[in-house]
């Protein structure tokens, strides 16, 4: 949902920002699609990037461990039964658990119970790069719907429309998924979207005003 409100967002901004400066339809379309484009490489790349270095962390408390487990093997067990009984098992149980899990695969058990690692919550850059720039391109596509209109100013109007449409509807949908309350996220993301639209048709207006 974040990638989509910063599609939606983004682009609509963009868009209204050119129409307001009374450019051609051929300009504000293609203003639109670098503006998607853009932003979508943006978020992929970031996200690529950002997830990268989490996976370097992740990498790097594994050879800790291991180096751990190489150097001291019977603390390590230890260790391990110190934290299920931390968490309630009885000591006798705790060091029976410990032994079981150390006999199959110790390195996975201390990733998973000591440093909160598994395969399945393990970061993946690529996967990462690609739903990001997917959910902004899903959300920057519903600007161009106001191309449809007529006219310079129906168009702006009608981007404005159906962008704050969209932000509404993908508000709801963050804020039911979250499962919190529906109508204070959705205000909230309907409120600053539409202060960003309306400060790029001001910048759009000023520079028509100028002659650019």
């Amino acid at each position: 949902m974040l990638g989509a409100n910063d599609g939606l967002v983004s682009t609509a901004s963009l868009m209204v920002g050119v129409a307001a400066s009374h450019a051609a339809p051929g300009i504000i379309l293609t203003a639109g699609i670098a503006g998607v484009a853009a932003g979508a490489m943006a978020m992929a790349a970031g996200d690529y990037v950002s997830v990268s270095s989490q996976v370097d962390v992740e990498r790097a408390d594994i050879d800790a461990e291991a180096r751990q487990q190489e150097l001291d093997p019977v603390g390590e067990l230890a260790e391990l039964a110190d934290i299920y009984e931390q968490r309630g098992l009885p000591r006798a149980l705790a060091e029976q658990v410990a032994s079981t899990f150390h006999a199959v695969d110790p390195l996975a058990a201390h990733m998973r119970d000591e440093w909160g690692q598994a395969h399945h919550t393990r970061a993946r850059p690529v996967q990462a790069a690609v739903a990001s720039a997917s959910s902004f391109l899903v959300g920057g596509l519903v600007p161009f719907l106001g191309m449809l209109a007529p006219t310079s100013a129906s168009r702006l109007v009608l981007i404005f429309v159906v962008t704050v449409a969209g932000l509404a509807v993908a508000g709801a949908i963050g804020a039911r998924i979250a499962g919190g309350a529906v109508l204070r996220p959705t205000i909230r993301v309907v409120t600053w979207g539409s202060i960003a639209m309306l400060v790029t048709a001001g910048v759009g207006q000023a520079a028509h005003g100028m002659g650019i």
